[in-house]
């Protein structure tokens, strides 16, 4: 396969990383591309991710790597208007911290109250249950192409793509990532590539320096209204166990501040209230929660939810975002959102079977 005309060689592009030279975009782009053709060995991916993340990947490093997945991988198609009010809640993974699916059911509820959701998420990685898992214990048809997803946000406010689906060239950097067990720069661009051409998005992240490049580089993919999120106690989501780091991006510009849940009269709670399980424990809370019990991860959901409304513009402030994710669980909204999706993407899984 011939080589992208920006990629220099292996030991060329190490050496320059290893002298904490920053790449160009193009660069950076090149040297993905090359991965995700599965053109290169393990080492020399292992030893790229590594040293560029001991370097500190920069906005514009961040921006070309983006720019390869998506390209390599599939796109959802959405209307203009659609995509202006749609969003993604995503996180990092990689918290460590085995925490209920936050971002799933936050994206339900927000469904629920009329934002569009395109939701992107994989399965288990350092958890024991992802956002692919929980949907498809709820019998949610998890392996759509674009044409089902795109269906599925049409009748009911929410799709999902999974990840390995969508971005299939990622398998060559499974291995190499599981064997050195730190996260890396593919662990915030899993994140950052949503196949669809949403407009806003709340991304959590579980390393807090990098949370102002990523901030900068979703720009670059069209996004104009973001949060990027260091939860309390190092979580991927927004915490209501104390202050919260956000960086957000509003019309290309970045600014950073702290959000307390405890300002909007949300009691704390900690870590352990918010404990998950595997699928089938974390299904049987998402239908507590979505039954309307009280309690620690009813705050933790409303309020990454009304969060999440606040960033996509449906509402002016996140009070009242919190206010609306609790009627859209308490009218039976989010839970109705969930049973359309799994009987619409059934069907969309059974054409896709013919």
């Amino acid at each position: 396969m011939a080589h992208h005309e920006d990629f220099m060689g292996w030991p060329a592009l190490l050496a320059q990383i290893l002298q904490r030279v920053d790449l160009t975009a193009a660069q950076a782009e090149a040297a993905i591309t090359e991965i995700l053709n599965g053109d290169t060995t393990p080492s020399q991916m292992t030893a790229f991710i590594v040293a560029m993340r001991a370097k500190g990947e920069t906005t514009t490093e961040l921006e070309g790597m983006l720019h390869a997945v998506r390209s390599a991988g599939m796109q959802v198609s959405l209307s203009d208007s659609l995509a202006a009010r749609a969003i993604d809640i995503v996180g990092t993974g990689g918290d460590k911290s085995n925490t209920v699916n936050v971002s799933t059911m936050s994206a339900l509820v927000v469904a629920g109250a009329g934002v569009p959701v395109c939701k992107h998420g994989n399965r288990a990685a350092s958890s024991k249950c992802g956002a692919a898992d929980l949907l498809e214990a709820a019998g949610v048809a998890i392996e759509l192409d674009p044409q089902g997803v795109e269906a599925c946000i049409d009748a009911t406010g929410f799709g999902f793509c999974l990840a390995a689906k969508f971005h299939p060239a990622f398998r060559y950097t499974g291995p190499s990532r599981r064997e050195i067990g730190v996260p890396t720069a593919f662990n915030l661009l899993g994140p950052m590539a949503n196949p669809a051409p949403i407009a806003n998005m709340l991304v959590g992240v579980a390393m807090p320096n990098m949370m102002n490049a990523m901030a900068g580089a979703l720009a670059s993919r069209g996004v104009t209204s973001a949060w990027v999120v260091h939860g309390h106690g190092g979580l991927d989501e927004l915490a209501v166990s104390g202050p919260n780091t956000v960086f957000e991006l509003r019309d290309g510009t970045v600014s950073q501040f702290e959000i307390n849940a405890a300002d909007f009269g949300i009691a704390p709670s900690t870590l352990e209230d918010v404990r998950g399980g595997d699928a089938a424990e974390n299904l049987a809370i998402l239908h507590d929660t979505f039954s309307g019990k009280m309690g620690a991860v009813r705050d933790i959901v409303t309020f990454n939810a009304g969060c999440a409304m606040y960033v996509s513009g449906l509402v002016g402030e996140v009070s009242e975002g919190i206010d609306r994710a609790r009627a859209s669980i308490d009218s039976g909204a989010a839970a109705g959102v969930l049973a359309d999706v799994v009987r619409v993407s059934t069907e969309q899984a059974n054409r896709m079977a013919v």
